[in-house]
């Protein structure tokens, strides 16, 4: 048996659909004895309300897609948190949508407009320099958190919350020059590579020269492409590979926390004591790196600051009010026991 609908309702009742959607949400416009008679009728033909449509719509009227291109990696957990809470603090639904390595965060966010009706888009890592006719294409306020734009490239017509990543990096890598040490290889991203990853090598690149060291492609271990992430098995891989170089380092700096975590557990399988015989320096300031052995001397991004920043820029763009192009945040270098004093 077919179920009943609110048209078999309203027809039974001798009135209009509208007629009987006002009746079941206590409108007043209504005549008392037709109400009671289509109240009446839906009990007797016990039919059920279909509320998903309407709830659904509901929803998507009140929702923001948060697109996340790196998910494996950890410091993005805290962010992907605060974002979440601050975003359903607001009475807003949070769409989060995982983005591959090979897909275009824009192209995938112009596919969800089509799809919902959205109020605004996050960007959580990815790109720094989409495509200005692409950005275009995007009708609803959006923002790029942790994806710094470039100095130089114009705007993106969003807002963009961040550290200064190269100015960050080179802020690390200045530090271990401090501490004597010249030979420096890095764990970075792939050389084609448009995001932060790009900003903190080019950080580090300044930090050498400006000590009148000279830059050398064999300290540089950079991510292949399809294989290595930002986790803590690509840092091992990508410290092996240095290590088969046989190319003397006294300290290792890796663009991210969890790179140099497994990079620790690369170097003292190969029986190299952290920090006598080689430094290590992430960037990120992960709690994980608190509590390895030895603990991780990092660049601490204010994550939750990050998080909360994102999404108050992002609803004052949907609000239309005053917003800020570009919002900088302070890193925090935190010195532990993992670098030492070159000897």
């Amino acid at each position: 048996m077919d179920a009943v609908t609110i048209k078999d309702i309203a027809k039974e009742c001798g009135v209009s659909v509208s007629t009987v959607s006002r009746a079941m949400n206590g409108h007043r416009d209504i005549n008392q004895k037709t109400r009671e008679k289509i109240l009446e009728v839906i009990a007797r033909s016990g039919y059920v309300p279909n509320n998903s449509a309407r709830n659904l719509k509901r929803l998507e009227s009140r929702a923001v897609a948060l697109l996340v291109k790196g998910m494996d990696n950890m410091f993005f957990q805290d962010i992907i948190d605060v974002i979440e809470k601050e975003i359903h603090d607001r009475k807003y639904s949070c769409i989060l949508q995982r983005v591959e390595e090979n897909e275009d965060e824009v192209d995938l966010a112009l596919e969800l407009v089509k799809e919902k009706k959205l109020q605004g888009i996050i960007f959580l890592g990815g790109k720094f320099d989409h495509p200005q006719e692409s950005l275009r294409r995007l009708t609803v306020p959006f923002v790029m958190s942790t994806s710094q734009r470039r100095s130089g490239l114009p705007s993106c017509g969003g807002g963009s919350i961040s550290v200064d990543n190269e100015k960050e990096s080179f802020r690390m890598v200045d530090y271990l020059c401090r501490l004597g040490h010249s030979k420096i290889a890095i764990l970075t991203a792939a050389p084609d590579d448009e995001s932060i990853g790009r900003l903190r090598f080019d950080g580090y690149r300044t930090a050498l020269a400006s000590h009148g060291i000279p830059y050398e492609r064999e300290l540089v271990v950079c991510m292949e492409p399809g294989r290595d992430k930002y986790n803590f098995a690509s840092g091992y891989r990508m410290t092996r590979r240095l290590l088969e170089r046989r190319k003397e380092f006294s300290a290792l700096y890796a663009t991210s926390d969890t790179l140099a975590l497994g990079a620790c557990r690369a170097l003292k399988d190969a029986g190299i004591r952290i920090p006598e015989e080689c430094s290590v320096a992430g960037f990120d300031g992960l709690d994980a790196g608190k509590y390895y052995i030895p603990s991780l001397t990092t660049l601490e991004q204010p994550a939750k600051e990050i998080g909360r920043a994102t999404v108050s820029q992002l609803f004052r763009r949907i609000e239309k009010k005053e917003i800020r192009e570009e919002m900088i945040f302070e890193g925090n270098l935190i010195v532990r026991e993992s670098t030492s004093q070159y000897q």
